[in-house]
């Protein structure tokens, strides 16, 4: 199995390829290639194109959770794709804010996808395997010592309450390997140690990779993270309990957190960059 990132917060200098707050991987499992989210505009095609990557080719793509910046680019992935189904959960389209900058502000997935594409979405809420050796995996376990300290985030109920988002519109993509379980989850608002914990739960098997944003940045505070690096540390040090090998990690993670996190995790720790590839 293989994974290229195909657009995320950075990019590596003198590389031509674009950077934006946002992520898109592309995938090749067993001969199949997929697309995890698509970022916050087009650019993740063009990335594509630079990488030598045909995205008329891929079969089939997931919406990891229901934010703009993992779904505003799937208008330019319909447009280049004519076949794949974007497998989501439910409630994906739903009324999701931020407070990050004061006010509520939309971030949810724009209306003419959610709502002029619906014939390119395949809508479930259940644990389901629509490839062999690939699952999209439900969240079920919630709260606790490692719950998400994103307080941000908020979900609109009727014309003007704000409630804050459960996040029951995220999921994992998870593919079997040879060593274990490859959770792909892009933002981990529930919580990394939660996630994990609830995909070794559900598939009775050992996650031995994790691949995605772990949601500790946070531009406003003086840290530049949303936790205390106790927290951080405390992540890295239940993920290597429960027997996972490597983190390959960026977007929201932040630079304040990968380095508390590379102090436990060391070279487990690998980081996420548009252009680069990784063999699992």
């Amino acid at each position: 199995m293989k994974f290229v990132v195909l657009m995320e917060n950075t990019a590596p200098e003198g590389a031509c390829l674009s950077a934006e707050a946002g992520l898109a991987l592309y995938i090749e499992y067993r001969g199949h290639k997929l697309l995890l989210d698509a970022g916050s505009s087009g650019k993740f095609a063009d990335n594509a194109a630079v990488l030598g990557i045909d995205l008329s080719q891929v079969e089939l793509a997931v919406l990891s959770h229901g934010h703009y910046d993992h779904s505003d680019g799937l208008r330019r992935f319909f447009a280049v794709n004519q076949r794949a189904k974007v497998y989501a959960r439910t409630t994906a389209g739903g009324p999701y804010f931020s407070t990050s900058q004061g006010s509520p502000r939309f971030i949810g997935v724009h209306r003419d996808i959610w709502e002029g594409e619906r014939d390119r979405f395949v809508l479930s809420d259940a644990l389901s395997q629509p490839v062999e050796g690939v699952w999209l995996v439900p969240e079920t376990v919630h709260g606790g010592p490692f719950a998400s300290q994103e307080t941000n985030l908020l979900r609109k109920v009727g014309q003007d309450q704000f409630v804050p988002d459960d996040f029951s519109h995220e999921q994992s993509l998870v593919l079997e390997g040879e060593r274990g379980l490859v959770v792909f989850n892009s933002c981990s608002h529930g919580g990394i140690v939660n996630i994990v914990q609830g995909v070794r739960d559900q598939l009775q098997k050992p996650v031995c990779a994790v691949v995605g944003g772990l949601h500790m940045f946070s531009a406003s505070a003086p840290s530049g993270m949303n936790c205390t690096p106790e927290y951080a540390r405390g992540v890295a040090d239940a993920l290597l309990e429960q027997g996972v090998e490597r983190v390959y990690t960026g977007h929201c993670t932040g630079p304040a957190a990968f380095a508390v996190l590379k102090e436990r995790l060391g070279d487990r720790l690998c980081p996420l960059s548009a252009g680069l590839s990784y063999d699992l």
